[in-house]
């Protein structure tokens, strides 16, 4: 058996041995980032509010992250306009696998009220894939996090 064969081997090995704790450490501590993509800070308010010590985020792990690099779960609210549509994608791009895409707000799944706007691009699915819509405009912080706990429970379903 060569090297890299060898190699490969082990890090099979050493995956599966890994595995189930990995998910438990990615359902019970997602970390955030958050962007606002163009919205009316309606949702970003709420989201702010859901993450804050009030509503208290970290009872189930969740902590927010001032790093794309850094996080489990991207946080999408406003309309996708086109100066942030490529930032966004470049966000994306940044984050480790395996990752969740929560948009929150009806204008990332819609465009809501600034659909047919020169400036608006189109929903935030064909930009980017969603696993969880939180509806609402603006959502209630108490839906914002029973999304995030939703993402946080795709999160330990996924594999690296």
């Amino acid at each position: 058996m060569d090297r890299a064969a060898a190699l490969s081997q082990n890090r099979r090995i050493i995956m599966s041995i890994l595995s189930p704790l990995l998910r438990a450490a990615r359902r019970k501590s997602p970390w955030f980032y958050t962007v606002n993509a163009g919205s009316c800070n309606g949702c970003d308010i709420e989201v702010g509010a859901g993450l804050c010590p009030r509503y208290d985020p970290e009872q189930f792990g969740g902590l927010r992250q001032g790093s794309p690099k850094h996080a489990d779960i991207l946080i999408v609210t406003g309309p996708i306009t086109l100066r942030t549509k490529q930032a966004l994608v470049d966000i994306y791009a940044q984050m480790p696998s395996p990752k969740v895409v929560v948009a929150v707000g009806s204008c990332p799944a819609t465009g809501n009220v600034f659909t047919g706007s020169p400036s608006v691009c189109a929903p935030l699915e064909s930009l980017i894939p969603v696993d969880v819509y939180v509806p609402g405009c603006p959502p209630r912080p108490q839906d914002i996090l029973r999304g995030l706990k939703q993402a946080a429970q795709l999160l330990a379903e996924k594999e690296a």
